[in-house]
C-alpha cells in the first residue's frame, strides 16, 4: 500500500501539487498507536508547494487519495500529518493474501546473487565455548535469512588446523601426556574423553607448564643469573626492570607484560613449540602424523557437537591448504612491488598512505601469518565458486582491524570481488564472573552450556506439565528443542555489533524476550487448531468487522517479508527476532481479548481461526530462519 500511495502520488503530482515533486518529499510510515489510523504522511514538505497551511495541504491530498484508493475508508489531518484509516476490506484481502501463501515472504530461489557465509572457523586446539556459539547461531541464522531473501547461499568454515597454537597442544601432548598401564598416552579411546576436549586439556596443560618456565627464567634474571651469550637479553630486561620505579600501577603492568614476553621468547617449551611449527611446514612426517592424529580427534568431537546445534556447512576449508596459496600471492606481489621485505627477511605491507600501517604478511623464518592463510583462502573460493558474489565473515570485533587489512590487500592484489566482502563484526560474549580465557581454562565449553540450559528447560518444562501422551523420546526431543531454542534467541536477539553479558537462567524463560516464549506462543497455536479441527468450514469471510486487536496482528503479519529483507541487508538476525517477539506480543493480546472457538459468528470464527494459522505459519518460518524448532506441544 505504502508503494501503490508513493507511486500514485508522484504520477499525478502535476494535478495534485500543481507540478512535478520528488520522491524523497513523501514520508510515509505507520500511524502512531496513540492516534486514529494506519498509515500516516507528512504533509509539511508539501506547504510550500501548495501555498497553503498543514491542515488544508494535508485535507486535498487526503481528497485525492480516498478517491483514487477504495481501501482507504476515511482520513484525519492533524497538525502537519495526514492519517489514512483503511477499511476492514483491505486488512481481510491482506489476511488472505498471507494465509494463501505457501511460505509468505520467501522470495524466489535463486533470483538474487550468490553469497558465501564464513561462521565457526575454530582452531583445533581446543573445544567450542561460549563465544563460539553467538559465532555461529548468527552465521547460520545469516545464511537461512540469505537464502530465504532469495539468494543462493554457500555455508562454509575456515578450520585453523595450524600453527604456532597448533603446535602448543601436541607439544604439550607429547611431554606431559601420562602414561597408562599399557604405556599409552591419553587418546578419546581409552579415556573416554571427547577429542576437542582432550586436546584442549593440553593446550592448557603448555600455558601452565610455560608460565612456571617463565617464572623462573623470571626469577633467575632477578638474581642476576643469565646465559652467557644472552647479553642483549641482559640489557633488555635491565632497560625495562629500571622502566618501573615510579610508575603508576597501569604502567607497572605493561612492562610487566614485556618482561614476560621477553622471558616466553627465552623459554624452551616456546623454542621447541616454534622448532615443531618449522618441521611441520617441512612435512616432517613424524611431526605431520601426530597433527593428522591429534586433529582427527578434534573434528569427531566438533562433528558432535554440531550436530546438537543443528547447524551445517557445505564446503569446509582448512587453513593448512590454503596457506600456501596465500604464500604464492605474497611473493608475486613481493616481485611486482605490492609488499616490500625487511632486512631480517620478513615480507611486509605498507598500507600509510590508506590510513592504516604496515603489516607482516610472512615472517623471517618464512613462515605464514594469519593474514597469509586469508588471502590464501578468500582466493580459493572465488576459484572454487565462479558465480559466487562476495563473502560474509562471520568473526568477532577485535578482528575489525585485521578485515579492513585483508580485504584493502586483495583489492591491491587485483581481485574486484575484494569490494563484495563484508565483515559481520559481532560482540564479545561476557559472564557475570569476567571475560573469558582459553589459555588458562576459564572458557565456558559449548558441550557444557548446552547440556546446562537443557537441563534447565527440563526442569522448567516438567513443573509446568501439560506433556500428558508424550513418550519419553518425544519428552527429551522438547527438553532439547526448548534449551537449545532459549540460548539460540538470546544470543542472537542482541544486535551483532553490541557486546553481551550472557545469562543462562534468563535464557530460557517461559515470559519476555525469549525463544521459548515465542515456541510456546507456536505450541498454542498448534493446540487451538487442532481443538477446532473437526468443526472447522470452509466459509467465505465476507463483511466481518475487525477489531483493533485483529486489525494490530494483520499488520505486523504484512511487515515479515520487509523484515526478512532487511535483515538480509543488514546481516542482522537480531531485526527478524525483535519483529518476532512484536509478532508474538500482539497475537497473545488478541488471543487473550477475544473468544475463538466459543465465537458463536460462525465467519468471524473461521476468520480468527485463519488469522491464528497465518500467525503459527509466519512464526514457524521466522523461528527456522533463527535456527530454532517451533514445537507443536509444550
Amino acid at each position: 500500500m505504502y508503494q501503490r500511495i508513493s507511486n500514485f502520488l508522484i504520477e499525478h503530482a502535476q494535478t495534485i501539487f500543481g507540478e512535478q515533486i520528488s520522491p524523497s518529499l513523501i514520508q510515509l510510515s505507520p500511524t502512531k498507536k496513540e492516534q486514529t489510523g494506519d498509515i500516516t504522511l507528512v504533509v509539511f514538505p508539501f506547504v510550500k508547494i501548495l501555498k497553503t497551511s498543514p491542515v488544508d495541504a494535508g485535507q486535498k491530498i487526503g481528497d485525492a487519495l480516498s478517491n483514487e484508493f477504495r481501501e482507504i475508508a476515511s482520513f484525519e489531518v492533524i497538525n502537519g500529518f495526514l492519517n489514512l484509516i483503511l477499511s476492514d476490506d483491505y486488512w481481510m484481502n491482506e489476511l488472505n493474501r498471507i494465509s494463501t501463501a505457501q511460505h509468505f515472504g520467501k522470495a524466489v530461489s535463486n533470483s538474487k546473487p550468490t553469497v558465501m557465509v564464513e561462521y565457526s572457523s575454530p582452531n583445533t586446539n581446543k573445544p567450542l565455548h561460549l563465544g563460539h556459539l553467538r559465532n555461529i547461531f548468527l552465521g547460520h541464522s545469516v545464511s537461512r535469512i540469505l537464502e530465504f531473501a532469495g539468494h543462493e547461499v554457500i555455508k562454509t568454515q575456515v578450520i585453523n588446523d595450524r600453527g604456532i597454537h597448533i603446535c602448543k597442544s601436541m607439544l604439550a601432548w607429547e611431554k606431559f601426556s601420562p602414561l597408562n598401564s599399557s604405556g599409552e598416552r591419553e587418546t578419546p579411546q581409552n579415556t573416554g574423553l571427547k577429542g576437542d576436549k582432550l586436546v584442549g586439556k593440553y593446550y592448557v596443560e603448555f600455558d601452565k607448564q610455560l608460565n612456571a618456565e617463565v617464572k623462573n627464567i623470571i626469577g633467575n634474571w632477578e638474581n642476576g643469573q643469565f646465559e652467557h651469550d644472552h647479553q642483549e637479553i641482559k640489557l633488555k630486561f635491565l632497560e625495562l626492570s629500571n622502566a618501573k620505579i615510579d610508575k603508576d600501577e597501569k604502567v607497572l603492568s605493561a612492562i610487566d607484560d614485556k618482561i614476560k614476553d621477553l622471558a616466553k621468547s627465552q623459554s624452551t617449551l616456546m623454542r621447541e613449540a616454534k622448532e615443531m611449527l618449522l618441521r611441520w611446514e617441512a612435512r616432517d612426517p613424524q611431526t605431520y602424523l601426530l597433527w593428522t592424529t591429534m586433529n582427527g580427534w578434534v573434528y569427531e568431537g566438533f562433528d558432535r557437537t554440531y550436530q546438537r546445534m543443528g547447524v551445517e556447512f557445505d564446503k569446509l576449508y582448512y587453513e593448512s591448504d590454503t596457506f600456501l596459496l596465500g604464500k604464492d600471492q605474497v611473493l608475486k606481489g613481493l616481485n611486482s612491488g605490492i609488499f616490500f621485505k625487511k632486512d631480517d627477511g620478513s615480507v611486509w605491507i605498507d598500507l600509510t598512505d590508506e590510513g592504516l600501517d604496515e603489516k607482516l604478511v610472512l615472517r623471517s623464518d618464512g613462515t605464514a601469518v594469519y593474514m597469509t592463510q586469508d588471502i590464501g583462502t578468500a582466493i580459493e573460493r572465488f576459484e572454487d565458486f565462479s558465480n559466487l558474489s562476495g563473502i560474509v565473515y562471520t568473526v568477532g570485533n577485535e578482528q575489525d582491524y585485521h578485515f579492513k587489512v585483508l580485504f584493502l590487500i586483495l583489492e591491491k592484489l587485483g581481485f574486484s570481488w575484494a569490494q563484495n566482502c563484508y565483515h559481520l563484526s559481532y560482540g564479545m560474549v561476557d559472564l557475570p564472573s569476567g571475560k573469558m580465557k582459553s589459555r588458562e581454562g576459564t572458557v565456558v565449553d559449548a558441550d557444557d552450556l548446552m547440556q546446562e540450559v537443557v537441563e534447565k528447560a527440563t526442569e522448567m518444562t516438567k513443573e509446568r506439565g501439560h506433556l500428558d501422551g508424550l513418550d519419553e523420546e518425544e519428552k527429551l526431543n522438547l527438553y532439547e528443542q526448548i534449551g537449545l531454542g532459549g540460548l539460540k534467541y538470546y544470543l542472537i536477539k542482541v544486535d551483532p555489533k553490541k557486546r553481551m553479558l550472557f545469562n543462562p537462567e534468563e535464557s530460557i524463560e517461559l515470559n519476555g524476550n525469549t525463544g521459548p516464549f515465542l515456541q510456546y506462543t507456536h505450541a498454542r497455536i498448534c493446540s487451538l487448531l487442532k481443538k477446532a479441527e473437526p468443526n472447522r468450514q470452509n466459509v467465505q469471510f465476507g463483511e466481518v468487522n475487525l477489531l483493533d486487536e485483529e486489525k494490530e496482528v494483520v499488520k505486523n503479519l504484512i511487515q515479515f517479508p520487509l523484515m526478512v529483507q532487511e535483515a538480509a541487508a543488514s546481516y542482522s538476525p537480531a531485526l527478524l527476532a525483535n519483529y518476532t517477539y512484536e509478532l508474538v506480543k500482539s497475537f497473545n493480546h488478541f488471543y487473550q481479548a477475544v473468544k475463538i472457538l466459543s465465537e458463536e459468528n460462525v465467519k468471524t470464527k473461521e476468520m480468527r481461526l485463519v488469522l491464528a494459522e497465518t500467525v503459527g505459519g509466519v512464526l514457524k518460518d521466522a523461528l527456522y530462519l533463527m535456527g530454532i524448532n517451533a514445537p507443536t506441544r509444550m
